[in-house]
C-alpha cells in the first residue's frame, strides 16, 4: 500500500484542497496520514465550508456540495480523527507528500514552518512525489535546499493560486469580511512564488479559472507537473491534481 502525507495547519486549511483529494486517494487504497503542529484534530476553513459569511458570491467561492460531503466523511475518519504530530514522521516512511492550501490567516503557522520546510527538502532529496495547491505552493517556494542555498523548486515550473484570483476574492469581499483573503497583505501568492524560481517564465498560469472540475470533466482544471513535483492553483483543479497524483502513485 502506498502512503501519502498530508500536512495541515491547526486551523483554516480549505476544505475542498484536503477532502477531496482524500476521498480520492483512499478509494484508490492509498494510505493518507494526516499530521498537524501537535497531534490533535484540525478544524477546515468554516467560512469556506458553510459559505454562510460569503453572502451572495457564495456559490463562486465556497466549497461546492461535492466537497462538503466528502468534508463531512473525511471528519469521521480516523486518520482526520487521530493524526500525528509534523515531529512524529520523516520522508522515508512515506511514498509522497501533499500540501493543501487555506487562505484564513490561522494558516500562516503552518507556511512558515520550519519543520515542514525540511520536511519538504528531504522529499524533493529522495526524489519523491511532492504534490501542492494555492497556498500549499508558497510552503514548498520557501522550502530550501541545504545544498543549493535555493528554494526546491528554484529550477522547475510550477504553478499556484493566480494574483489575479487572490485580489478578485479580497475586491469582492473586503466590504465585509476585510483582508479574510489576503494572507499576507504585502505579497500575494503568484508573487511569492516567482520570486524564488529562477525565471519568472516559469510560472505557468494556465487557462482562465472560470470552472471548477470534476471526476467527469477533469479537463476543466489545470495542473503542472515537472518531474515529481505536481502544482495546482485552486479548489477548481483539485479533482485533476488528484488524478494526477493517483496515477503517479499507483502507476
Amino acid at each position: 500500500m502506498k502512503r501519502i502525507l498530508v500536512p495541515l495547519p491547526s486551523k483554516g486549511a480549505d476544505p475542498s484542497e484536503v477532502a477531496i483529494p482524500w476521498k480520492l486517494l483512499t478509494e484508490q487504497g492509498v494510505d493518507v496520514v494526516f499530521i498537524t503542529p501537535d497531534g490533535k484534530k484540525a478544524q477546515v476553513d468554516q467560512c469556506m465550508l458553510t459559505g454562510k459569511a460569503l453572502g451572495i458570491f457564495k456559490s463562486m467561492l465556497a466549497a461546492r456540495a461535492d466537497a462538503v460531503q466528502a468534508c463531512q466523511l473525511m471528519e469521521n475518519s480516523d486518520e482526520f480523527l487521530h493524526p500525528l504530530s509534523y515531529q512524529a514522521v520523516n520522508a522515508d516512511s512515506f511514498d509522497a507528500i501533499y500540501l493543501p492550501g487555506g487562505h484564513d490567516k490561522t494558516v500562516r503557522p503552518y507556511l512558515e514552518s520550519a519543520i515542514l520546510q525540511k520536511l519538504i527538502v528531504n522529499f524533493f532529496q529522495a526524489k519523491k512525489l511532492v504534490a501542492a495547491v494555492c497556498h500549499g505552493v508558497v510552503l514548498v517556494a520557501r522550502s530550501i535546499d541545504n545544498i543549493t542555498g535555493k528554494s526546491v523548486i528554484y529550477n522547475y515550473q510550477t504553478t499556484a493560486l493566480l494574483k489575479k484570483q487572490e485580489l478578485l476574492a479580497y475586491n469582492l469581499t473586503r466590504l465585509w469580511l476585510d483582508d479574510y483573503y489576503l494572507t499576507y497583505p504585502e505579497i500575494t501568492v503568484e508573487d511569492e512564488v516567482t520570486q524564488a524560481l529562477e525565471k519568472p517564465q516559469q510560472f505557468k498560469q494556465g487557462p482562465l479559472p472560470l470552472f471548477r472540475d470534476s471526476v467527469s470533466s477533469l479537463s476543466a482544471g489545470f495542473t503542472v507537473c515537472d518531474r515529481n513535483f505536481l502544482s495546482a492553483r485552486w479548489p477548481g483543479d483539485i479533482y485533476n491534481l488528484a488524478s494526477k497524483m493517483i496515477d503517479k502513485l499507483t502507476m
